[in-house]
């Protein structure tokens, strides 16, 4: 087997940053930052589009990313210059491949001529091959052992935090740290957006999202519901938020909650809607999932439940703002499989079974609590 180690293109190091920072290339006016995905794969990496902006501050940063993406860097500031849109390619961007429209999107951008092409997605199998066809003149990404070779690469190690993962590769291209975590703000602020009027009776507002891609990462409905009602009970507005997909599930948990407190969003909001009723919350209750990362990268103080294997990649860093709940499960409820291998070459059993739902409402609802305590304090300061 081969043994991974890090590429450094034949550089030297300058710095230190997560990792290695290495020398800067010349003459770099177009950068090209390969992530696809969700809206939580956007957001973990942001801080290292962050410090090649910084990095190269003349240089035009164009992000290769999917459609939540262009909506979402639509309604904030940040460090993106331009949104394209991915071709459906294996491993890059779901969907039925169209070969005139991949060589359609390659031929685009190789006209560009970008000086850097910089992988941020996933370890390499698909994507790196993807990065060469950009015709780049220099690429840094993350490479498994079974990956095409970059000019500069850093080993791809399932278990890291993706944010710093991003950030470690943005030092190959000779970035220095910006922030560790994503800093965005809304471009406009909509009052009243959660239900279209700016009379909210000076209530605090907790929003919550139940939803995640992987099932098994989401708290059980009747344990929202109960959270809900309870913080409907203290006085507070709950709206529930979500995607068309997510919808039945938020109007369970206000149908369960039995508040007049308790209203369901879900697949009523655009993304500027989204990005402008988080960001007026006093707290923020999610799964490891999209809006909870949006929300802490909005500066919004939020409450995660996660599985302990998930906070390694995407929890939260700091703790005066932002609360984790961990579930120590490591093996399926039904077949008892063992859920720490996990990535795409690890065995997945058939179930879905939640396995987050051991993680108590009553420690839940105490960090609410705390976290809207602690905005009145700062509010009233």
């Amino acid at each position: 087997m081969e043994q991974l180690t890090a590429e450094f293109g034949g550089t030297g190091q300058v710095g230190t940053g997560v990792g290695p920072v290495l020398e800067k290339f010349d003459s770099v006016s177009r950068i090209a930052v390969l992530r696809g995905g969700g809206l939580g794969d956007l957001i973990f990496a942001i801080p290292a589009m962050a410090a090649l902006k910084a990095a190269y501050p003349d240089a035009t940063l164009t992000l290769l990313g999917s459609p939540i993406h262009k909506s979402l860097l639509a309604a904030v500031k940040g460090p993106v210059d331009e949104v394209c849109i991915l071709p459906f390619a294996e491993g890059v961007r779901p969907g039925d491949e169209d070969p005139e429209a991949l060589e359609a999107f390659f031929a685009d951008m190789r006209a560009r001529n970008f000086d850097l092409a910089v992988q941020v997605h996933g370890g390499g199998r698909y994507s790196n091959p993807f990065l060469l066809r950009l015709g780049a003149r220099h690429t840094v990404g993350i490479r498994t052992p079974d990956a095409a070779s970059l000019e500069r690469t850093v080993p791809y190690l399932y278990y890291q935090h993706e944010p710093l993962r991003a950030v470690e590769v943005a030092g190959f291209a000779g970035a220095f740290p910006v922030d560790l975590e994503a800093r965005l703000e809304p471009l406009t602020k909509l009052r009243g957006a959660y239900n279209g009027t700016g009379d909210d009776g000076g209530q605090p507002l907790v929003v919550i999202h139940p939803g995640a891609t992987d099932p098994r990462r989401r708290w059980p409905v009747g344990q929202f519901a109960e959270l809900a009602a309870a913080c409907g009970a203290d006085g507070c507005r709950v709206v529930v938020v979500g995607d068309k997909s997510e919808q039945e599930l938020a109007e369970q948990i206000a149908e369960q909650a039995a508040s007049a407190a308790v209203t369901s969003v879900a697949g009523a909001l655009d993304m500027a809607g989204l990005v402008s009723l988080l960001a007026e919350a006093a707290v923020v209750v999610g799964n490891d999932s999209g809006p909870r990362h949006l929300a802490q990268a909005l500066g919004v103080p939020t409450v995660g439940i996660f599985w302990a294997g998930n906070i390694i990649n995407a929890g939260a860093l700091g703790r005066s703002l932002h609360r984790i709940h961990a579930s120590w499960v490591t093996t399926c409820p039904s077949c008892g499989i063992d859920v720490t291998q996990v990535g795409w070459t690890a065995p997945r059993c058939v179930h879905n079974d939640s396995i987050v739902a051991g993680v108590p409402v009553r420690d839940v609802y105490e960090d609410v609590r705390s976290l809207m305590a602690t905005a009145a304090v700062r509010q009233g300061a």
